[in-house]
Protein backbone atom coordinates (compact mmCIF):
# COMPACT_ATOMS: atom_id res chain seq x y z
CA UNK A 1 0.00 0.00 0.00
CA UNK A 2 1.97 3.24 -0.97
CA UNK A 3 1.79 6.05 1.80
CA UNK A 4 -1.59 8.37 1.07
CA UNK A 5 -1.70 11.77 -0.53
CA UNK A 6 -2.37 15.03 0.42
CA UNK A 7 -3.44 18.09 -1.43
CA UNK A 8 -1.22 20.96 -0.19
CA UNK A 9 -2.20 23.28 -2.75
CA UNK A 10 -3.72 23.39 -6.23
CA UNK A 11 -2.08 20.91 -8.37
CA UNK A 12 0.53 19.70 -5.78
CA UNK A 13 -0.61 16.72 -4.09
CA UNK A 14 2.57 15.44 -1.46
CA UNK A 15 2.60 12.53 0.59
CA UNK A 16 2.01 12.39 4.08
CA UNK A 17 6.02 11.63 4.53
CA UNK A 18 7.91 13.65 3.40
CA UNK A 19 11.66 12.36 3.43
CA UNK A 20 13.98 15.44 4.91
CA UNK A 21 17.20 15.41 3.35
CA UNK A 22 19.96 17.32 6.07
CA UNK A 23 21.61 13.74 6.44
CA UNK A 24 22.60 13.41 2.87
CA UNK A 25 26.25 14.54 2.32
CA UNK A 26 27.31 14.01 6.08
CA UNK A 27 26.04 10.88 7.67
CA UNK A 28 24.91 9.48 4.05
CA UNK A 29 27.13 9.28 1.26
CA UNK A 30 25.87 9.76 -2.21
CA UNK A 31 25.15 6.21 -2.99
CA UNK A 32 23.35 5.83 0.35
CA UNK A 33 21.31 9.06 -0.36
CA UNK A 34 20.48 7.48 -3.98
CA UNK A 35 19.47 4.16 -1.75
CA UNK A 36 17.34 5.78 0.55
CA UNK A 37 15.23 7.86 -2.34
CA UNK A 38 14.79 4.96 -4.16
CA UNK A 39 13.28 2.59 -1.57
CA UNK A 40 11.00 6.05 -0.52
CA UNK A 41 9.87 6.74 -4.00
CA UNK A 42 8.92 3.15 -4.27
CA UNK A 43 7.00 3.28 -1.58
CA UNK A 44 5.24 6.21 -2.90
CA UNK A 45 6.81 9.24 -0.96
CA UNK A 46 6.56 11.95 -3.52
CA UNK A 47 7.92 14.91 -1.19
CA UNK A 48 11.10 15.70 -0.66
CA UNK A 49 12.82 18.56 1.86
CA UNK A 50 15.84 20.13 2.07
CA UNK A 51 18.02 23.44 2.60
CA UNK A 52 21.07 25.53 0.86
CA UNK A 53 22.56 25.36 4.59
CA UNK A 54 22.59 20.86 4.68
CA UNK A 55 23.86 18.92 5.68
CA UNK A 56 23.90 19.27 9.43
CA UNK A 57 26.20 19.64 11.08
CA UNK A 58 26.63 22.71 9.00
CA UNK A 59 29.89 23.42 7.82
CA UNK A 60 31.95 25.11 4.58
CA UNK A 61 32.80 21.58 2.97
CA UNK A 62 29.76 19.99 2.65
CA UNK A 63 27.18 23.22 2.57
CA UNK A 64 24.91 22.45 0.11
CA UNK A 65 25.24 19.07 -0.47
CA UNK A 66 21.92 17.92 0.38
CA UNK A 67 19.96 19.86 -2.62
CA UNK A 68 22.66 18.50 -4.97
CA UNK A 69 22.21 14.97 -4.12
CA UNK A 70 18.50 15.01 -4.70
CA UNK A 71 19.11 16.88 -8.05
CA UNK A 72 21.34 14.03 -9.42
CA UNK A 73 19.32 11.48 -7.87
CA UNK A 74 16.43 12.91 -10.02
CA UNK A 75 18.49 13.19 -12.89
CA UNK A 76 20.15 9.25 -12.66
CA UNK A 77 17.12 8.29 -12.51
CA UNK A 78 15.48 10.24 -15.16
CA UNK A 79 12.37 10.83 -12.70
CA UNK A 80 9.94 12.94 -14.85
CA UNK A 81 9.46 16.77 -12.75
CA UNK A 82 6.04 16.69 -11.96
CA UNK A 83 6.27 13.17 -10.33
CA UNK A 84 7.85 14.48 -7.40
CA UNK A 85 7.38 17.75 -5.11
CA UNK A 86 10.71 19.29 -4.38
CA UNK A 87 10.83 21.65 -1.00
CA UNK A 88 13.68 23.83 0.16
CA UNK A 89 14.55 26.43 2.14
CA UNK A 90 17.16 29.86 2.46
CA UNK A 91 18.95 29.98 5.77
CA UNK A 92 17.93 33.05 8.12
CA UNK A 93 20.29 35.82 8.76
CA UNK A 94 22.80 33.99 11.53
CA UNK A 95 26.31 35.92 11.05
CA UNK A 96 27.87 32.66 11.51
CA UNK A 97 27.70 30.97 8.35
CA UNK A 98 30.08 33.30 6.53
CA UNK A 99 30.33 30.78 3.68
CA UNK A 100 26.79 31.20 2.73
CA UNK A 101 26.42 34.86 1.42
CA UNK A 102 28.80 36.30 4.06
CA UNK A 103 26.74 35.02 7.40
CA UNK A 104 23.92 35.46 6.07
CA UNK A 105 23.38 38.81 7.41
CA UNK A 106 20.09 39.27 6.51
CA UNK A 107 16.84 38.15 4.07
CA UNK A 108 16.76 40.77 1.82
CA UNK A 109 15.78 41.01 -1.59
CA UNK A 110 19.11 40.13 -3.04
CA UNK A 111 20.01 37.49 -0.60
CA UNK A 112 16.63 35.66 -1.14
CA UNK A 113 17.36 35.63 -5.07
CA UNK A 114 21.01 34.69 -4.93
CA UNK A 115 19.83 31.45 -2.35
CA UNK A 116 16.86 30.78 -5.19
CA UNK A 117 19.02 30.86 -7.91
CA UNK A 118 22.15 28.74 -6.24
CA UNK A 119 19.52 25.63 -5.36
CA UNK A 120 17.89 25.67 -8.69
CA UNK A 121 21.31 24.99 -9.91
CA UNK A 122 22.33 21.90 -7.34
CA UNK A 123 18.53 20.85 -7.44
CA UNK A 124 19.40 20.76 -11.28
CA UNK A 125 15.61 21.93 -11.70
CA UNK A 126 14.02 24.46 -13.26
CA UNK A 127 11.39 25.38 -10.43
CA UNK A 128 11.46 24.74 -7.04
CA UNK A 129 8.23 23.64 -5.81
CA UNK A 130 8.23 25.24 -2.42
CA UNK A 131 10.83 27.74 -0.90
CA UNK A 132 10.33 28.09 2.67
CA UNK A 133 12.10 30.92 4.72
CA UNK A 134 14.14 28.35 6.76
CA UNK A 135 13.89 30.83 10.10
CA UNK A 136 12.40 34.46 10.09
CA UNK A 137 14.82 37.34 9.45
CA UNK A 138 14.22 38.57 13.55
CA UNK A 139 14.61 37.67 16.59
CA UNK A 140 12.30 34.82 17.69
CA UNK A 141 13.00 32.16 20.69
CA UNK A 142 13.42 28.64 18.42
CA UNK A 143 15.46 25.20 18.01
CA UNK A 144 14.76 24.68 21.81
CA UNK A 145 14.55 27.84 23.05
CA UNK A 146 11.01 28.23 25.16
CA UNK A 147 11.56 32.16 26.61
CA UNK A 148 11.25 35.63 24.55
CA UNK A 149 14.13 37.92 25.21
CA UNK A 150 13.06 41.12 23.96
CA UNK A 151 16.92 42.53 24.59
CA UNK A 152 17.96 40.52 21.68
CA UNK A 153 15.58 41.58 19.17
CA UNK A 154 17.73 43.29 16.36
CA UNK A 155 16.69 45.17 13.35
CA UNK A 156 15.05 43.37 10.10
CA UNK A 157 14.28 43.26 6.79
CA UNK A 158 10.66 44.01 6.28
CA UNK A 159 7.98 41.15 5.40
CA UNK A 160 6.94 43.53 2.74
CA UNK A 161 10.89 43.33 0.79
CA UNK A 162 10.86 38.87 1.46
CA UNK A 163 7.00 38.54 -0.07
CA UNK A 164 8.35 41.00 -3.04
CA UNK A 165 11.19 38.88 -3.83
CA UNK A 166 9.27 35.67 -3.36
CA UNK A 167 6.79 37.38 -6.20
CA UNK A 168 9.63 38.14 -8.58
CA UNK A 169 10.35 34.08 -8.54
CA UNK A 170 6.80 33.00 -8.72
CA UNK A 171 6.91 35.30 -11.60
CA UNK A 172 9.84 34.17 -12.84
CA UNK A 173 8.64 30.38 -12.94
CA UNK A 174 11.39 29.76 -10.27
CA UNK A 175 9.38 28.72 -7.64
CA UNK A 176 5.64 27.44 -7.50
CA UNK A 177 4.60 27.96 -3.80
CA UNK A 178 6.04 29.73 -0.51
CA UNK A 179 6.26 28.27 3.03
CA UNK A 180 7.70 29.60 6.27
CA UNK A 181 9.70 27.92 8.82
CA UNK A 182 10.36 27.90 12.77
CA UNK A 183 7.69 31.05 12.64
CA UNK A 184 5.40 32.18 15.33
CA UNK A 185 1.59 32.96 15.47
CA UNK A 186 2.98 36.62 15.04
CA UNK A 187 5.17 36.07 12.17
CA UNK A 188 2.20 33.93 10.36
CA UNK A 189 -0.24 36.61 11.03
CA UNK A 190 2.36 39.31 9.99
CA UNK A 191 3.02 37.45 6.69
CA UNK A 192 -0.62 37.26 6.10
CA UNK A 193 -1.41 40.49 6.77
CA UNK A 194 0.74 42.35 4.48
CA UNK A 195 0.50 39.55 1.71
CA UNK A 196 -3.30 40.94 1.45
CA UNK A 197 -1.74 44.64 1.09
CA UNK A 198 -0.24 43.59 -2.70
CA UNK A 199 -1.93 41.20 -4.87
CA UNK A 200 1.01 40.29 -6.61
CA UNK A 201 2.66 39.10 -3.27
CA UNK A 202 2.66 34.85 -2.81
CA UNK A 203 -0.15 33.34 -0.23
CA UNK A 204 2.11 31.47 2.05
CA UNK A 205 0.74 27.94 2.10
CA UNK A 206 2.25 26.21 4.90
CA UNK A 207 4.39 26.30 7.98
CA UNK A 208 7.68 23.77 8.89
CA UNK A 209 7.53 23.25 12.28
CA UNK A 210 8.65 21.23 15.14
CA UNK A 211 5.36 18.67 16.55
CA UNK A 212 5.52 15.22 17.98
CA UNK A 213 4.62 13.86 21.31
CA UNK A 214 7.03 15.58 23.22
CA UNK A 215 6.91 19.44 21.89
CA UNK A 216 3.55 20.47 20.95
CA UNK A 217 4.00 23.90 20.90
CA UNK A 218 2.05 24.47 17.47
CA UNK A 219 -1.03 23.45 19.78
CA UNK A 220 -0.61 26.84 21.65
CA UNK A 221 -1.25 29.56 19.25
CA UNK A 222 -0.09 28.55 16.00
CA UNK A 223 -3.03 25.97 15.51
CA UNK A 224 -5.38 28.53 15.44
CA UNK A 225 -3.66 30.73 12.75
CA UNK A 226 -3.41 28.28 10.74
CA UNK A 227 -6.82 26.35 11.13
CA UNK A 228 -8.46 30.05 10.07
CA UNK A 229 -6.21 31.03 7.25
CA UNK A 230 -6.03 27.64 5.92
CA UNK A 231 -2.34 26.76 6.33
CA UNK A 232 -0.92 23.61 6.66
CA UNK A 233 2.05 22.20 8.77
CA UNK A 234 4.68 20.06 7.59
CA UNK A 235 5.95 18.68 10.96
CA UNK A 236 9.33 18.28 11.24
CA UNK A 237 10.95 16.15 13.62
CA UNK A 238 8.03 13.77 14.19
CA UNK A 239 10.33 11.24 16.38
CA UNK A 240 12.03 13.80 18.57
CA UNK A 241 15.39 13.11 17.21
CA UNK A 242 14.61 9.59 17.51
CA UNK A 243 14.02 9.59 21.17
CA UNK A 244 11.10 8.29 20.30
CA UNK A 245 12.38 5.27 19.16
CA UNK A 246 13.77 4.90 22.78
CA UNK A 247 16.91 4.11 21.55
CA UNK A 248 18.79 6.61 23.80
CA UNK A 249 16.96 4.64 27.06
CA UNK A 250 19.06 1.50 26.02
CA UNK A 251 22.30 0.27 28.07
CA UNK A 252 24.79 2.59 26.44
CA UNK A 253 22.83 5.73 25.73
CA UNK A 254 22.01 3.94 22.36
CA UNK A 255 24.13 3.11 19.20
CA UNK A 256 27.55 5.53 19.10
CA UNK A 257 26.48 6.46 15.43
CA UNK A 258 22.99 7.94 16.38
CA UNK A 259 22.75 11.23 15.50
CA UNK A 260 22.71 12.83 19.35
CA UNK A 261 25.86 10.37 19.77
CA UNK A 262 27.48 11.38 16.63
CA UNK A 263 27.54 14.80 16.90
CA UNK A 264 26.73 15.36 20.65
CA UNK A 265 26.99 19.35 21.43
CA UNK A 266 26.71 20.23 18.21
CA UNK A 267 22.59 20.02 18.23
CA UNK A 268 21.53 23.05 20.17
CA UNK A 269 17.81 21.70 19.39
CA UNK A 270 18.35 18.22 20.57
CA UNK A 271 20.50 18.63 23.44
CA UNK A 272 18.01 21.37 25.31
CA UNK A 273 14.38 20.46 23.99
CA UNK A 274 14.71 17.07 24.21
CA UNK A 275 18.33 16.32 27.09
CA UNK A 276 17.59 13.06 28.67
CA UNK A 277 19.14 14.70 32.12
CA UNK A 278 15.65 16.44 32.37
CA UNK A 279 13.50 13.28 34.70
CA UNK A 280 10.51 14.34 32.49
CA UNK A 281 11.31 13.75 28.94
CA UNK A 282 12.83 10.78 30.28
CA UNK A 283 9.64 9.37 32.16
CA UNK A 284 7.28 10.70 29.02
CA UNK A 285 9.39 8.75 26.82
CA UNK A 286 9.03 5.50 29.06
CA UNK A 287 5.43 6.26 29.06
CA UNK A 288 4.70 6.27 25.20
CA UNK A 289 7.16 3.08 24.96
CA UNK A 290 4.47 1.40 27.72
CA UNK A 291 1.70 2.19 25.86
CA UNK A 292 3.33 1.04 22.38
CA UNK A 293 3.96 -1.92 23.90
CA UNK A 294 0.10 -1.82 25.48
CA UNK A 295 -1.54 -1.80 22.18
CA UNK A 296 1.28 -4.23 20.66
CA UNK A 297 2.60 -1.68 17.99
CA UNK A 298 6.66 0.37 17.83
CA UNK A 299 7.31 3.17 19.20
CA UNK A 300 7.47 4.43 15.60
CA UNK A 301 4.24 3.75 14.69
CA UNK A 302 2.36 5.49 17.75
CA UNK A 303 4.79 8.43 16.93
CA UNK A 304 3.80 8.81 13.74
CA UNK A 305 0.12 7.90 14.03
CA UNK A 306 -0.09 10.73 16.75
CA UNK A 307 1.41 13.35 14.16
CA UNK A 308 -0.49 12.22 11.08
CA UNK A 309 -3.92 12.27 13.30
CA UNK A 310 -3.88 16.02 13.62
CA UNK A 311 -6.33 17.66 11.54
CA UNK A 312 -3.82 20.41 10.41
CA UNK A 313 -0.54 18.29 9.48
CA UNK A 314 -0.41 17.84 5.51
CA UNK A 315 3.00 15.69 5.64
CA UNK A 316 5.20 14.40 8.57
CA UNK A 317 8.82 15.14 7.43
CA UNK A 318 11.49 12.36 8.67
CA UNK A 319 15.25 11.57 8.49
CA UNK A 320 16.69 8.27 7.50
CA UNK A 321 20.04 7.30 7.54
CA UNK A 322 19.68 3.22 7.14
CA UNK A 323 17.15 1.10 5.14
CA UNK A 324 15.75 0.03 7.96
CA UNK A 325 14.76 3.15 9.44
CA UNK A 326 13.11 4.71 6.49
CA UNK A 327 11.00 0.78 5.91
CA UNK A 328 9.75 1.38 9.73
CA UNK A 329 8.47 4.97 9.30
CA UNK A 330 6.91 3.87 5.75
CA UNK A 331 5.27 0.77 7.54
CA UNK A 332 4.16 2.92 10.46
CA UNK A 333 2.50 5.00 8.19
CA UNK A 334 0.53 2.05 6.54
CA UNK A 335 -0.13 0.48 10.10
CA UNK A 336 -1.26 3.41 11.88
CA UNK A 337 -4.76 3.57 10.73
CA UNK A 338 -4.85 -0.17 11.18
CA UNK A 339 -3.28 -0.65 14.66
CA UNK A 340 -4.05 2.02 17.22
CA UNK A 341 -7.19 2.46 18.78
CA UNK A 342 -8.70 5.75 19.32
CA UNK A 343 -8.35 5.63 23.03
CA UNK A 344 -4.24 5.22 22.39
Amino acid sequence: MAVPLYALAPGMNVSRLCLGSMTFGEQNTLSESYRLLDAAFHAGINFIDSAEMYPVPQCSATQGRSEEYIGRWVRARKIPRDKVVLATKVTGPSGQMVWIRGGPMCLDAKNISEAIDASLLRMHTDYIDLYQIHWPDRYVPMFGESEYDSNRQYPSISIAEQLGALADAVEAGKIRYVGLSNETPYGVMKFFHISESDSRYPKIISIQNCYNLLCRNFDSGLAECCHHEGLSLLAYSPMAMGLLSGKYLSPGGGPPDARMNLFRGKYAEGETRYSLSKQNVEAAIEAYKLLADAYGIRPACLAIAFVLKHPLVGSAIFGATKQWQLQEVIESCQDCKRKIPEEA
